[in-house]
């Protein structure tokens, strides 16, 4: 049994406010592996030390594996262990003891993909969170810092890399054939950032000298066939290094630095010092496998997982209610990062969108918490937007209040301060707060509720006065747990536009919105202002204004902060979908030339006009409404598109045209234009022309690189031309043998508008390429059909059904995985009644299931009881 299954009928509680210290501390800890796929022994001797004066045990953790021999200082001690749960309890009389220990373990086994598993080949380890004690017995958690030495020794020709943390200290030839490497890393860690890989891999090489002059020798190991596909994210890697030293100061410490990918991984890579572990779609990359959204994911994570080096694992979680603490600020560091690289202005928008997408809805909904959750059955299942995404929200806004030069002074003294500890999310917003000298006792309140907060907006002119006025109130909604809320800090960016003239009246000015509510005022001015709010979301809030329909397309024309003017267009576009699903007169014509303008405006550029133009998503559209509708969302949104189709064709034939370029590369402006062109294409799409079916399909025979070929495919794949099956086919038969690129293939079936997708979707979970033993290819299929609105909500109930025996399927295997898919059924009280049911009786099917794992019974019963 893993250690993700439920052993009781009442799983355990876990409390933050129950933190204690912990009893023993391990100084040091020596690791010998004698790796192989079917029985690989794991040595361990642990120098464990008492934590101040009591007499408890040690307790050690541990789980699927065999445990052979046990010693306390030389001296067998077997039968002195009292085996427990999950794990061992040895009673120790003095303060500092030498345990060793022997098991077996088994990778091939180990379908779960934590602790020691194999992976097409190779062997390799993930154990953040609790995957350690998968490997040996130890004291599993993130706040034990040990340093380790760790001996490798496997068959020579099956596993002729050995590859470890820190700095290879030795390495030979043994009997047999076989050979060991000897790693040992320095640096004090938690047993979550060990790491391990084994296996026949080749390594693009290069080097990077730090800024004190120290040269770091990188490697990037792969498969041999392809190794051509690196390049992108050694040059990322380089960028991102020389890009802390820049921004942060901070500088890499060790004269290795290794990343592996792997096929198999529940993540999208892992920052273990020294040695990252990245699942293979975000390391892996040429133009005709990897759209350029794909290039732009690998940037971003490549220096996601470099800069935790410091923010993660020189200074790391005192407990997993922490999480934030290293991700929020890790997200934070490596949006600027992208944003720096490209155009800032589009990666701010790309970044709300996903916030929306994913975490306003989880904050709406009975999985709702805090980006310092208060409590957990399972901490794989906080590895959650809200941690993540809002929680770099968080760290925004303390930049935005505190400025470039104090955050930057503040996280100095945070990792001076810090370095080589387990901190709290406490710690680092005193480092802040000291530094600055600003008072953040009230923004503290952003780490403890949870809950979107709601910006209520009123502006009025008063043309005798020339003076205008502003009204803000915040209420944050209600979430489970916390039914009454505390007023937020938010700075609030506005600026005022002139009506006649869209001017800039003011400047843009920071308002710190600490209260329920606050009135302001500004004036004399020349002319009447429309009032242009939350500039750059500089907080991550929803606003609630009345602002007219010719107001806001004014804005969307005139405002010269990028990211509002995008809000303007799109806070329009939604108003009018919301309208037309609530059967409300409406009038599609200013949203019709608003989208004119941005399409004729010559000084935008392509990727921004790709951004604004695009209507808001059906889930976003649901998100507005008391009851949800798919069908009349869908309906709503299929005509809109269709009206700026047909109204706008020439404008959209010739974005389409212009947007054409000779060979590929990548570069912000040719990005940009590809984004343009296959959003102009899919506007033809949705216009019915006759000839869009053709151009879609000329355009993918003729494509040179994976961004056209895959936005011509989800063109033909919604329609009924006959060109969709001749681009299905031949791209099935171009890329059958490249796993990531036949992920694209199954994700684009299952996010079709079509009628008939969840039968299309049934008979691919029966194809020969599916598995759900690879995370990758179940999120593609299960997980796309899932957020497929109108497909998953089909009145029949077959998506749900769908989806729910995937789930349960999927439990067996990867438990962590089949989690992460139960979110769609939360919002099931926000539906018809009859959608309601079904997804009622959908999670009340998976509860009744027998041994169901602590992961997905935590999401289910969550989503099922509370609301």
């Amino acid at each position: 049994m893993s250690e993700s299954r439920v052993v009781s009928d009442k799983p355990t509680v876990i409390h933050r406010h129950d933190y204690q210290p912990p009893d023993w501390l391990v100084p040091s800890i020596a690791l010998n592996f004698l790796l192989d796929p079917q029985k690989t022994r794991v040595k361990a001797r642990l120098h464990v030390k008492r934590n101040g004066e009591h007499t408890h045990p040690l307790r050690l953790e541990g789980n699927d594996q065999s445990l052979i021999s046990f010693s306390i200082d030389g001296v067998d001690a077997l039968s002195q262990v009292e085996k427990a749960d999950h794990g061992l309890t040895v009673p120790l009389s003095g303060d500092s003891h030498f345990i060793e220990t022997e098991v077996e373990i088994s990778p091939e086994s180990n379908s779960q993909l934590m602790g020691l598993y194999a992976s097409s080949g190779l062997l390799c380890t993930q154990c953040e969170a609790e995957g350690f004690r998968r490997i040996t017995y130890f004291p599993d958690r993130p706040d034990i810092l040990s340093r380790y030495t760790v001996r490798m020794e496997a068959d020579a020709s099956a596993f002729p890399v050995l590859l470890s943390n820190g700095n290879l200290a030795l390495s030979g030839k043994t009997e047999n054939g076989r050979h060991f490497a000897l790693w040992n890393d320095p640096f004090p860690k938690p047993c979550y950032l060990f790491a391990l890989v084994a296996g026949n891999l080749a390594a693009r090489r290069d080097e990077f000298i730090t800024a004190s002059g120290r040269k770091v020798a990188l490697a990037i190991w792969v498969r041999e066939a392809d190794l051509d596909k690196t390049a992108h994210a050694m040059e990322a890697l380089k960028k991102a290094m020389a890009w802390d030293e820049k921004v942060y100061g901070r500088e890499y410490d060790l004269d290795q630095f290794n990343i592996v990918a792997v096929d198999d991984f529940n993540f999208g890579a892992m920052e273990n010092k020294s040695l990252n572990i990245f699942n293979s779609r975000y390391i892996l990359a040429d133009p005709d496998t990897a759209t350029d959204a794909d290039y732009d994911a690998i940037a971003g994570v490549v220096a996601h997982e470099y800069f935790h080096n410091w923010s993660g694992d020189r200074v790391t979680c005192r407990d997993w209610f922490q999480l934030s603490l290293k991700e929020g600020f890790t997200v934070f560091r490596d949006q600027s990062f992208s944003a720096d690289l490209g155009s800032p202005a589009v990666k701010r928008i790309e970044d709300v969108r996903s916030l929306r997408a994913a975490q306003f809805p989880e904050d709406a909904g009975p999985l709702a918490h805090p980006i310092r959750p208060e409590s957990y059955i399972e901490i794989s299942n906080f590895y959650t937007a809200t941690v993540y995404n809002k929680g770099a929200e968080i760290i925004r806004m303390l930049h935005r209040l505190l400025g470039a030069e104090q955050f930057r002074k503040g996280s100095d003294l945070y990792f001076d301060r810090h370095d080589g500890e387990a901190a709290t999310c406490e710690d680092f917003v005193q480092a802040m707060e000291d530094a600055s000298g600003v008072d953040l006792k009230l923004f503290r309140r952003w780490y403890n509720q949870a809950g979107t907060p709601k910006l209520k907006i009123a502006f009025k002119w008063d043309d005798k006065t020339k003076m205008a006025h502003l009204h803000l109130e915040q209420i944050v909604p209600p979430t489970p747990s916390q039914p009454e809320k505390q007023p937020m800090v938010l700075p609030v960016a506005v600026a005022l536009i002139g009506k006649e003239t869209g001017r800039n009246l003011i400047g843009e000015q920071l308002l710190v919105l600490s209260e329920a509510s606050q009135d302001y005022e500004f004036g004399p001015l020349e002319e009447e202002p429309l009032l242009s709010s939350n500039r750059g979301f500089s907080a991550p809030v929803i606003i609630e204004d009345q602002c007219e329909a010719a107001n806001l397309a004014f804005l969307s024309a005139h405002d010269d902060d990028p990211f509002a003017r995008y809000e303007a267009m799109q806070q329009l576009m939604l108003n009018l979908l919301v309208a037309r699903v609530h059967k409300e007169q409406s009038n599609a014509s200013t949203v019709v030339e608003a989208v004119r303008q941005t399409l004729i405006d010559p000084k935008l550029d392509s990727a921004f006009i790709a951004e604004a133009v695009i209507l808001p998503s059906e889930n976003m559209i649901g998100e507005q409404l008391e009851t949800v509708d798919p069908k009349a969302i869908a309906e709503a949104r299929d005509d809109l598109r269709s009206i700026l189709g047909q109204e706008l064709e020439d404008l959209w034939r010739d974005a389409y045209k212009r947007s054409s370029r000779g060979d590929y590369s990548y570069t912000p402006e040719a990005v940009g234009a590809r984004r343009l062109r296959n959003v102009a294409l899919s506007y033809l799409a949705a216009g019915d022309f006759k000839d869009a079916p053709t151009i879609a399909w000329q355009q993918f025979e003729k494509a040179d690189n994976m961004t056209d070929r895959r936005g011509a495919l989800d063109v033909l794949v919604n329609g009924v031309a006959p060109e969709r099956e001749q681009a299905l086919t031949a791209f099935y038969e171009r890329y059958k043998d490249n796993a990531l690129v036949i992920d694209k293939w199954f994700s684009a079936q299952a996010l079709s508008t079509r009628p008939d997708t969840i039968d299309i979707v049934k008979k691919l979970a029966v194809h020969p390429d599916f598995t759900l033993k690879n995370p990758n290819r179940a999120r593609s299929l299960i997980g796309g059909f899932a957020h497929n609105a109108r497909a998953f909500h089909d009145l029949s109930g077959e998506g749900y059904r769908f989806v729910t025996d995937m789930i349960i399927a999927l439990d067996k295997i990867n438990s962590q995985t089949a989690a992460r898919m139960i979110a769609p059924f939360g919002r099931w009280k926000r539906y018809d009644s009859t959608r309601s049911e079904l997804m009622r009786q959908s999670l009340e099917k998976i509860l009744e299931t027998p041994n169901l794992s602590k992961d997905v019974f935590e999401q289910a019963s969550k989503s099922l009881l509370s609301d």
